[in-house]
């Protein structure tokens, strides 16, 4: 059996854009993907603590070092710039595996959204 369990988590980030007029994904500063092994084209959940949304999508990545997080395409609908954001992958893994998986956890500075 296999189950589906938090592969990384990007905990709590502030939305610097939102652009409508996009093909779609979420751009993610490189550096932040790296730090929480999420790949480009990966699929990710979106959780705004601010309004309560959850969306999923793709990434792609922005600049490093920048804090970029932007949510383009219909996903822009969904955030304001600032709100903050829980970004979230998943992985399917078989059931022992999933029992001593330790997901990647990142926690970047809440105000620049930055590696500490």
């Amino acid at each position: 059996m296999q189950i589906q369990v938090v592969k990384s988590k990007i905990h709590r980030v502030k939305c610097t854009g939102a652009e409508l007029n996009y093909i779609g994904s979420i751009t993610i500063d490189e550096d932040l993907m790296e730090a929480a092994n999420i790949i480009q084209g990966e699929k990710v959940q979106i959780v705004n603590n601010d309004n309560g949304e959850r969306l999923e999508t793709y990434c792609i990545p922005g600049p490093r070092n920048t804090g970029e997080i932007t949510l383009n395409g219909a996903a822009a609908r969904k955030v304001a710039v600032g709100d903050t954001l829980i970004l979230i992958t998943y992985a399917f893994m078989d059931i022992e595996e999933a029992k001593v998986f330790k997901p990647s956890l990142v926690f970047p500075d809440e105000a620049t959204n930055l590696l500490k």
